[in-house]
């Protein structure tokens, strides 16, 4: 049983009905009901420093490409590629060391000089001083992809999707072990119970009555009216990677800016750790659309239709936690991959597949241990 129908659990339905096993996802909404219906669609390598992240962003690429070619094109997949770029000196120093890194994991990194900038993305702000372009970055419409992976799920005949159905107690037995969950609708048993909840990771581990320091970290997302392809790639500044490492529950914003398919533009990325706090953040809005246009001027002029919030769920230590639980036998997470769910949503359910099938799994995943957190802390 797999509970969230977001792109993680989608994801870990396909991959382990595939595998040939019968799963039953249950979730309290629709499909995509959650943070995933509140993402850009961001599948990146670009903002990974070498390590496990970026062994899984990497799984994950190739993934997303495999399947690609196996769902319909209205996932809206786009290996657009990603631009990186520097306003200094200093601070193309510092991308061209990072780059250095991740080109010896395996990532493609390619230089690009000040004078070069606009050749890849025409519209871009004068006087930057230079950047790098990442070829594997890429981008999917959440959404669609969760649905159409739930679906095809659905086709191997051995997918059961409850939608509408909250999960108030996780049902244990003597020794800690899961034996299914509760509904409104009833029990529903099942050996293995899969937590991709998401931001509400904590939440449905604590109903199994363990602990996993899951929290929500906001995020808002501004979407322009539909334009002709202004921007081509998905734009940043080295800034939004230091964004991505911070523990910190302040807000931080780092304007991403990238085209889609449909032609509104989506600016992200803001963070801040608020609880479930929906409220709208007009200073996190404005820092957005002012950094936008500070790298796209043409923005400047362009209307903002609309804008979303979202919660990204988050760990101490900026990993997922995918795999079993041994505090609770047949409980396995995959959860707290915090503003990267999506990309790393295929690499993950692969991971959960092989691990419910007793398969090698294809990357080692000590690392995503959810147990690691009491190690560190003594508590749990």
């Amino acid at each position: 049983m797999v509970v969230g129908a977001g792109v993680v659990g989608a994801a870990c339905a396909y991959y382990a009905s595939l595998s040939g096993l019968r799963v039953t996802v249950v979730d309290r909404g629709p499909v995509a009901g959650g943070t995933t219906g509140a993402g850009e669609g961001n599948l990146l390598v670009s903002d990974k420093e070498p390590g496990p992240e970026l062994e899984l962003a990497l799984l994950s690429a190739t993934l997303w490409q495999d399947l690609a070619a196996e769902l319909p094109s209205r996932i809206e997949y786009e290996r657009k590629g990603g631009l990186v770029v520097a306003s200094t000196v200093a601070g193309m120093t510092a991308l061209r060391g990072f780059a250095a890194g991740q080109e010896r994991a395996g990532v493609e990194a390619i230089e690009v000089t000040a004078d070069g900038l606009t050749d890849l993305e025409p519209h871009l702000a004068p006087g930057l001083a230079g950047g790098f372009h990442y070829p594997q970055d890429a981008q999917v419409q959440p959404a669609l992809a969760a649905a159409h992976l739930l679906r095809a799920a659905a086709d191997t005949g051995r997918l059961t999707l409850r939608l509408g159905e909250e999960v108030t107690a996780v049902l244990t037995g003597p020794g800690g072990q899961v034996l299914g969950v509760r509904t409104p609708a009833g029990v529903a048993k099942a050996p293995h119970v899969v937590n991709a909840t998401g931001a509400w990771g904590g939440r449905l581990a604590r109903l199994a009555g363990v602990e996993l320091p899951v929290l929500p970290r906001r995020g808002f997302v501004l979407v322009t009216e539909p334009l002709p392809r202004v921007v081509r790639h998905k734009v940043y500044s080295a800034d939004y990677v230091a964004d991505v490492a911070s523990g910190s529950a302040g807000l931080q914003t780092s304007a991403v800016v990238e085209g889609t398919p449909a032609g509104p533009v989506l600016i992200g990325a803001s963070r801040e750790r608020v609880g479930f706090d929906r409220s709208l953040s007009v200073e996190a809005l404005r820092r957005l659309a002012a950094q936008a246009t500070r790298l796209f001027p043409v923005l400047a002029e362009v209307r903002a239709i609309r804008t979303y919030a979202g919660f990204r769920p988050y760990l101490p230590d900026h990993l997922p936690a995918i795999g079993p639980d041994p505090r609770a036998p047949g409980l396995l997470h995959a959860c707290g991959h915090e503003g990267a769910g999506i990309g790393l949503a295929p690499a993950t359910g692969l991971l959960i597949a092989a691990m419910l099938t007793a398969s090698e799994p294809p990357l080692p995943v000590r690392p995503f241990a959810p147990e690691r957190f009491v190690e560190r802390t003594g508590a749990g």
